[in-house]
């Protein structure tokens, strides 16, 4: 009886999350496609390739989910405009988001590129670096597009429809996916440039996933009200703020994660060619998960902001663990399959018996820490859907800087675990993180 009083308070958000979450997933599917292709395409042209795009690509998913987290500023506001159909406001909040997305973007590409001038004492092998240089460079102009589609896309999930930021960020993918096949290996007549022809694919297809965005808000008749806000609403200084003040700390909160996942790649790098391509496999799968489970999250937030927005307590509740239900549910179905291809991943994107053999090896504290990174999403996005992101950035340092980084180097170099004892400081900081958020969310929305 008591499973029957469950499923029927549960049912209507189950059926709400997988209908936000459904397109929302599947553009991230086709984003780990793009990464795997990426990763496939590139390991079996060379090794050090391979090495080369698992540190650059570590260090500039550090700005990327940064900014993308940033960005995450603008969901509950839209989204609690959108509640209380108030679309010319929502239409003025993107205009401001997109302006304070800029400015972080111009800023961070600054500081990647005082990195770049000093990436020769970040002690990687001394024969990737005029591999890393060039496709360094490429990551670099991408930054400024990236931040833009984020914002673009945060507006357009904000207002409940999923589908448009999803059939973009596939066509993109898609573009991306040709582009890598003619420029890294050199068909139709075009030059074989490696790992550079990569990095001009992506950044190809970034400018142009943006400027699509430009032409469907500027053009499509269901826009019109958020354009009336744009050009009659306008700049909001108190908007703008407002937007600083959520986005910072969401920004913060996931660079911080990713952050003790790009020192561990440098950890790695430390160990040699061989434990640094491993980890660029193994990233790609874990990112496989993880975006997965963040399509459910971001639909998590929507919902979560949209009853925050009406004043609905007891719907901001269900509506987070009925995502949680759905992310668990998950989570059992991708592990079993990944667990079960263990043995056989790695071949899938090198040649290279060592790699094959390291990232078998590496599958182990990777399903270790699945528990607390569903935890840790999950409820970092219910959290961010009622406006509670300050105590995040405390939560995320604790978690990721003062117990999964140390964890990483005791394991990894004064146990002599190598590689895979520095990815045993994951399920310590991710399980932190997790429980954390979940007991934040609790008390803030107990009553």
């Amino acid at each position: 009886m008591s499973l029957l009083r469950t499923w029927e308070r549960y049912a209507p958000h189950y059926r709400a999350a997988i209908s936000l979450g459904i397109p929302i997933m599947i553009g991230q599917a086709g984003t780990i496609v793009l990464s795997f292709a990426d990763t496939l395409m590139i390991g079996h042209h060379s090794t050090p390739e391979l090495a080369a795009a698992s540190f650059v690509n570590t260090v500039f998913t550090l700005c990327i989910i940064f900014s993308t987290g940033f960005s995450f500023g603008l969901t509950p506001i839209v989204s609690g405009h959108y509640a209380n159909r108030r679309y010319r406001e929502a239409g003025s909040a993107l205009l401001c988001s997109q302006a304070a997305n800029l400015l972080v973007a111009l800023l961070l590409t600054l500081l990647m590129t005082v990195l770049y001038c000093h990436v020769h004492r970040l002690g990687q092998p001394t024969e990737l670096l005029p591999l890393i240089r060039p496709y360094y460079l490429t990551q670099l102009a991408a930054l400024v597009f990236v931040m833009l589609f984020s914002g673009f896309r945060q507006f357009t999930d904000g207002i409940t429809d999923t589908r448009t930021g999803m059939w973009i960020l596939l066509g993109g993918n898609a573009l991306n996916i040709v582009g890598n096949w003619l420029l890294i290996y050199g068909h139709w007549g075009l030059p074989e440039l490696g790992l550079l022809g990569a990095g001009i694919s992506t950044l190809v297809a970034r400018v142009l996933m943006v400027v699509v965005y430009v032409a469907l808000l500027g053009s499509q008749h269901r826009f019109a009200p958020y354009r009336e806000g744009m050009g009659r609403s306008g700049w909001s200084r108190a908007l703008f703020l407002r937007l600083q003040a959520l986005g910072w700390p969401i920004g913060l909160q996931m660079g911080m994660e990713t952050a003790s996942f790009t020192l561990s790649a440098v950890m790695i790098g430390w160990l040699g060619t061989v434990p640094l391509a491993s980890h660029q496999v193994m990233i790609t799968i874990s990112q496989f998960t993880y975006m997965m489970y963040c399509g459910m999250g971001a639909a998590t937030a929507v919902r979560v902001s949209y009853f925050q927005g009406q004043g609905d307590r007891v719907n901001v509740r269900r509506s987070a663990y009925s995502s949680m239900h759905l992310l668990a549910a998950m989570a059992v179905v991708l592990l079993g399959v990944l667990f079960a291809m263990r043995g056989r991943v790695g071949g899938w994107f090198s040649d290279d018996e060592e790699v094959v053999s390291l990232v078998s090896t590496l599958f182990f504290p990777f399903l270790l820490f699945q528990v607390g990174d569903l935890l840790q999403i999950n409820f970092s996005n219910a959290l961010r859907g009622i406006s509670d992101v300050r105590p995040m950035m405390v939560i995320a340092f604790v978690a990721y800087f003062l117990i999964s980084l140390p964890v990483a180097y005791l394991c990894g170099f004064v146990l002599g675990w190598g590689a895979v004892g520095v990815w045993m400081g994951f399920p310590f900081g991710l399980t932190t993180a997790g429980l954390l958020f979940l007991w934040r969310f609790r008390r803030k929305t107990r009553g």
